[in-house]
């Protein structure tokens, strides 16, 4: 059995109005660790003053990061199948549910 350990920022509190600015994804096998994936992604949309200090992850800093579209070919390989685990389970995966469900994924881990 795999564990895809995930954390994601975001512009937001809500998965259909606001988008994702990092994700960071672990998958463990129950022994070690086996794959990592960590980006920032680039929202599309600009990261309130608030978010930003709670993250530390400015508009610049995403002005050229890939968008969700670019990898989550990638991003949905790595998490499809796998036991999803997040400190904020329900947050986490929404965002990823929606993101994956707008470019025509449908993520089920």
């Amino acid at each position: 059995m795999l564990f895809a350990v995930t954390d994601i920022e975001t512009t937001g509190g809500h998965a259909s109005t606001n988008g994702i600015t990092e994700v960071g994804v672990v998958i463990y096998d129950g022994e070690q660790v086996v794959q990592r994936f960590e980006t920032l992604v680039n929202p599309h949309q600009s990261i309130p003053y608030y978010i930003q200090k709670l993250t530390g992850i400015t508009d610049e800093m995403v002005q050229l990061a890939p968008s969700f579209e670019e990898i989550a070919p990638e991003l949905f390989e790595l998490l499809q199948g796998k036991v999803f685990v997040a400190h904020n389970v329900n947050f986490d995966y929404s965002f990823l549910h929606h993101q994956f469900a707008s470019h025509g994924y449908h993520l089920q881990c």
